[in-house]
């Protein structure tokens, strides 16, 4: 039984599949309409896919390579996890044809220790067939859409070179509710322009989405980026937090988010090479996780408890 004092998405495997089920990150080699210049050009401006995916995973190698070689990685790190998640990550992997799809995805779910697939998206990479195709496939194995939706706000949407609006990923995810499919979405705390108050106000918000998963990460300056040169032109207008101000910030935030909802991150790890600055030193998930866990006792307080 998962004791957590927030609904976690390891728990949520674990009581329904009596085992972890672990993401293999898989390039499928997929891009993106804001940066293939269908409706822009250079992508998100705070994104370099590089700095979020481990070597393993790259489109050079078929699939079933990346999931083998990601097993063997994983093996070391967790010694009981037997089946996995093919986890595809890097870009928009609906942004495609629907052939694509099906052979991309089949190959993946072909692998003996697969059972299921994890698919990163974009809200406006979507249709009603792709997701009759899901909602079949879904039939027989796990399937989970993880949209990137980042925030709720239009303003820092346009701002950060989304190139869709925050209708646009309701709608998606109302889309993807209707066909019963299994559903995420990715949200940034501390993107320009948007304050303390901006980012709690979004977990009302968020409670209204038909999601069951919910991912958050605080921003981090990738070197290279857009967002980079604007964060030293502009620092006054980001939001930036140390370690022990944003554990009890997002306690502040867990408090009003619907309590149904999994969380399956609250912080990212990007690796020290892709960052100028380590402003929380070289912490691991695992310690975050434990300081949040800490945190909500000493506060005496869980997901949900102001709703």
């Amino acid at each position: 039984m998962d004791t957590r004092r927030y609904n976690s998405f390891v728990g949520y495997f674990k009581e329904h599949y009596g085992c972890r089920l672990q993401k293999l990150v898989i390039d499928a080699g997929f891009s993106c309409p804001n940066r293939d210049g269908s409706i822009s050009k250079g992508g998100c401006s705070y994104c370099d896919n590089n700095a979020f995916h481990p070597n393993y995973s790259t489109p050079d190698k078929s699939i079933s390579q990346q999931l083998d070689e990601g097993i063997k990685f994983h093996k070391g790190r967790y010694r009981h996890t037997s089946k996995y998640l093919a986890y595809f990550q890097s870009y928009s992997n609906t942004y495609g044809s629907l052939d694509k799809m099906k052979r991309l995805y089949f190959e993946a779910l072909s692998h003996q220790d697969v059972v299921g697939i994890v698919i990163g998206t974009r809200p406006d990479c979507i249709d009603d067939a792709k997701l009759d195709f899901l909602k079949d496939l879904a039939q027989d194995k796990v399937v989970v859409v993880e949209y990137g939706i980042e925030s709720c706000y239009d303003e820092t949407l346009k701002r950060i070179n989304r190139g869709h609006d925050f209708n646009c990923a309701r709608k998606a995810l109302e889309m993807t509710a209707e066909k019963g499919i299994m559903q995420g979405a990715h949200f940034i705390f501390g993107l320009p322009g948007e304050t303390k108050e901006m980012m709690i106000d979004m977990a009302p918000i968020i409670n209204t989405l038909p999601l069951n998963t919910v991912k958050f990460h605080q921003l981090q300056i990738i070197k290279g980026t857009k967002i980079e040169k604007e964060f030293a032109e502009k620092r006054e207008d980001f939001v930036t937090f140390a370690l022990e101000e944003y554990i009890d910030f997002f306690v502040d935030f867990l408090e009003r988010l619907n309590p149904d909802l999994y969380i399956e991150r609250f912080t990212g790890e990007v690796p020290p090479r892709f960052v100028n600055e380590t402003p929380w030193g070289l912490i691991r998930n695992v310690q975050l996780l434990n300081m949040l866990e800490k945190r909500l006792i000493e506060r005496d307080t869980w997901q949900g408890r102001l709703l």
